[in-house]
């Protein structure tokens, strides 16, 4: 089923339009979040209207609101094959991380030991660097130029005193997709916690947690086509769990608040038409980003695919174009009203290359360069021939301007050199485990 949404693409664009040119834009920075689809639009506003009374409530106005969001748990335990038990409602990816990770330890108060891996998402990462203050001790496993991981360095970490493995199914930047169950299954044997930031695959990849070694799995409305300010935390039966935030009996005691009943049924809403659309995830939208990553690396010289070939989503790709920066290619596909995302961040005038592209050991030609596309069930081939038009003479005119020559540039070490205390998981860091 083809949302309504799309069928709008001819008047104004599916995503919108650009502000600078008055014309549609075209929305490939997905991973960053994605735009509300028609159907929960129509699914919420009832809620935000209506039907506007607490659903814990005991009359019947607040019973009816109560049954909406039982079916949205329902919906969103589907989509992972989970039991809507196991479904506690959040405010988004962040908070289900830090209440996995927190309850865990919470659970196991003499276990201080932590493994995760160097390019988790900031939810995970500076959490860790966090309890790091607070005296827990954290291995950050470490990733090859591909951006994949080691099993046997997991291995040889773990221990009595580790209380929980965080490792995300799919990363953000690269795509990179990693064998959760075989990680839960080394996990398990030491009898440790899994917790699996699933902010990125959820709706993209088919997940079953039935069947899984995984604890605790988080999910994001809005990377889903649901609004922002919901996400959800499965919990395994029979985990420990001690709630993040405490107060009233909701979510079965284990997520006080009101209900965001909203974003709740449209969480519910947008999970149901992720199942529906989960084959299109790996035909439609795979082609467009097979098409659109062949033709920027077979027609622009001095670039590369960042991440796995093949073990990554398959709507995303991360592509590193040598001696320019990505910030002004981005500025510069902005003007066309196309949006990607850079791999590196620039902040008060100082910029911060990626932390997940540094930790697969790339050269700073290719950091700075980098750029992210990543593409919905909305996006259209006449967008990617758009893209295929205009990068190549957007890559030519920069290169043109730089003050960078090439490769005798690299090797004679012009790039500055990146301090400890600007990386986010340190060599030192590593050291100390």
């Amino acid at each position: 089923m083809k949302s309504k949404v799309g069928s709008r693409k001819s008047e104004v664009g599916a995503h919108g339009v650009c502000p600078t040119q008055k014309s549609p834009i075209i929305y490939l920075d997905n991973n960053a979040t994605t735009q509300v689809a028609e159907e929960v639009i129509e699914a919420m506003l009832p809620y935000l209207t209506q039907y506007y009374g607490n659903p814990s409530s005991m009359h019947t106005f607040g019973g009816q609101v109560g049954r909406q969001v039982k079916q949205a748990r329902d919906n969103v335990a589907a989509l992972i094959n989970a039991d809507p038990t196991e479904i506690v409602f959040t405010s988004c990816g962040s908070e289900g991380d830090n209440a996995a990770i927190r309850a865990a330890l919470a659970a196991q108060p003499d276990k201080r030991h932590i493994v995760t891996t160097q390019i988790e998402h900031p939810a995970v990462l500076n959490l860790c660097k966090k309890l790091e203050q607070e005296g827990y001790s954290v291995t950050y496993l470490s990733v090859d130029n591909k951006g994949q991981l080691n099993l046997n360095e997991l291995r040889a970490t773990l221990n009595d005193n580790t209380a929980i493995v965080s490792i995300m199914c799919a990363n953000n930047e690269t795509g990179n997709i990693f064998p959760i169950e075989r990680i839960g299954q080394i996990v398990k044997e030491r009898g440790i916690l899994f917790h699996v930031d699933a902010v990125q695959a959820a709706g993209k990849l088919p997940l079953n947690m039935k069947d899984s070694t995984v604890d605790f799995l988080v999910m994001s409305g809005h990377k889903i086509h649901a609004p922002k300010g919901i996400g959800a935390l499965y919990i395994r039966k029979g985990v420990r769990f001690r709630p993040f935030l405490v107060g009233g009996h909701q979510e079965r005691g284990r997520r006080a608040g009101t209900e965001n009943v909203p974003g709740i049924v449209g969480m519910g809403k947008a999970a149901e038409l992720a199942i529906a659309h989960l084959n299109e995830e790996s035909t439609s939208v795979r082609t467009l980003r097979d098409r659109l990553e062949q033709g920027l690396l077979s027609t622009i010289p001095d670039c590369q695919l960042n991440g796995h070939h093949s073990k990554r989503l398959p709507n995303t790709t991360n592509i590193g174009f040598k001696y320019i920066e990505g910030e002004a290619l981005l500025l510069m596909l902005d003007r066309e009203g196309i949006c990607a995302s850079s791999g590196s961040a620039c902040t008060s005038g100082s910029l911060e290359p990626s932390h997940v592209l540094r930790a697969m050991g790339l050269p700073y030609t290719l950091l700075h360069g980098s750029l992210r596309f990543s593409l919905s069930r909305y996006n259209t081939g006449a967008e990617i021939e758009r893209v295929l038009e205009v990068m190549p003479k957007i890559v030519e005119r920069l290169r043109a301007i730089s003050p960078f020559k090439g490769e005798e540039d690299e090797k004679q070490g012009w790039l500055q050199t990146v301090t400890s205390d600007q990386l986010p998981v340190t060599n030192e860091r590593l050291a100390k485990r």
